[in-house]
């Protein structure tokens, strides 16, 4: 059989403020027809089909219209939730009326024969038993614990042993005769970080073994890393990666959903096919002149530009009326504010007595890292408005 891995979609993401659906369309319709040309049996999406808890309706709007394409002739679909999305709004809303259409969607773990392992017949009658782990947060791992091993004792063990006997609960019931898949939104220990992942969910103890997953497993889906990349282990594990580059940490990154091929008995075989849809992301360093004359020949690409110089006033202005596309504009390290510095905020604050104004202006700019006369002849006209003494006129 065919099968189509996929995740963090991040819908309603915004990208410096600027608005990404068109994007996300596109990149989404890339992902239907890809499961359309492949002629899939099933879908896996491990995670985070949303940016935010709370998303508007455009954006749901989008993924709904998109889990009903993927489930067209007949393909099978199982999505789980990420620690972006709202689990509680996919177990309360999503997964009971999906489920009337014949999608599987899981917000929060639950038992093996309560939807957290679903038996699922393909088109040509072959069965794959998918045992689905949403994201498990430090605090809801003990509760969840409570739900699936019914073992109050079980609150002293860590995140990763709590997790690894709900692994152990969920592929129980995998047979010889099917397929057995795994699907999980976690971080596994040597999975390289895409760049736009939130830290603090991808470290801190949130990393788990390899080992956890079972040798019988054909297949291990995973989401959470924005980066397409096997991880070793006992069974074939794959994060799928982001379809869409979500920040310029992930800008070399190459937008892909994978194929992969399985049969009972036989192991799993992964290949990427790529996403098209999202705008290029690039980061230009450089003089102005240099990343003006590099921007131009960017194309629609969207822009982060480092500057390799001192700062002036309406820099960043210029960079946005050469390139409409940047989205960022930043000095490198050598040109940024250095507190430090003789006249900066942490130097002796007893230098500061008995300097004239336009000293002490002069130590600001030196502090921020400012080269700009303007800035100074400015501050030297306010300053002679200011202290001058105000004509009067008087009746006699």
């Amino acid at each position: 059989m065919k099968i189509l891995h996929t995740s963090d979609w991040h819908v309603g993401k915004v990208l410096k403020g600027r608005d990404r659906h068109d994007e996300h369309a596109a990149a989404l319709g890339s992902i239907v027809r890809t499961a359309r040309d492949e002629d899939v049996d099933v879908v896996l999406i491990a995670g985070d089909l949303f940016e935010t808890a709370a998303p508007n309706a455009t954006a749901q709007g989008l993924v709904m219209r998109t889990l009903l394409a993927l489930r067209e002739d007949g393909r099978q679909v199982v999505a789980i939730a990420g620690n972006h999305d709202n689990q509680n709004l996919l177990d309360a809303v999503y997964r009971p009326v999906l489920g009337q259409l014949g999608l599987h969607v899981l917000g929060l773990p639950r038992r093996p024969g309560q939807g957290g392992t679903v038996a699922l017949r393909t088109r040509a009658g072959e069965t794959v038993n998918v045992a689905a782990l949403p994201f498990l947060s430090h605090r809801y791992a003990v509760r969840a614990a409570e739900v699936l091993l019914h073992d109050f004792a079980e609150h002293s063990l860590d995140y990763a042993r709590q997790v690894a006997a709900m692994v152990a609960l969920l592929t129980e019931g995998f047979t010889g005769d099917a397929v057995n898949v795994v699907m999980a939104h976690a971080t596994l220990l040597g999975g390289r970080r895409g760049g736009g992942e939130r830290d603090v969910q991808t470290s801190l103890g949130y990393e788990l073994p390899a080992s956890m997953f079972p040798p019988n497993a054909h297949y291990v889906a995973l989401g959470h890393l924005h980066r397409c990349q096997e991880i070793p282990g006992p069974c074939p594990m794959f994060y799928s990666g982001s379809p869409l580059a979500v920040d310029f940490g992930e800008q070399d990154n190459d937008p892909s959903v994978l194929i992969v091929t399985a049969a009972p008995g036989i192991r799993a075989d992964a290949r990427p096919v790529p996403v098209t849809g999202g705008r290029p992301l690039r980061t230009l360093r450089g003089t102005l002149d240099h990343v003006i004359a590099e921007g131009e020949q960017a194309g629609d690409a969207y822009l982060r530009v480092v500057l390799a110089e001192p700062s002036r006033a309406g820099l960043a202005d210029l960079v946005r009326e050469r390139l409409p596309n940047t989205l960022q504009v930043m000095l490198d390290d050598a040109h940024r504010p250095q507190p430090g510095r003789p006249g900066g905020r942490s130097g002796d604050r007893t230098s500061q007595v008995g300097r004239s104004p336009q000293e002490l202006f002069a130590g600001f700019l030196t502090e921020q890292n400012i080269d700009d006369q303007r800035l100074t002849a400015m501050f030297g006209e306010l300053l002679d408005e200011v202290t001058s003494e105000p004509a009067m006129t008087r009746e006699a």
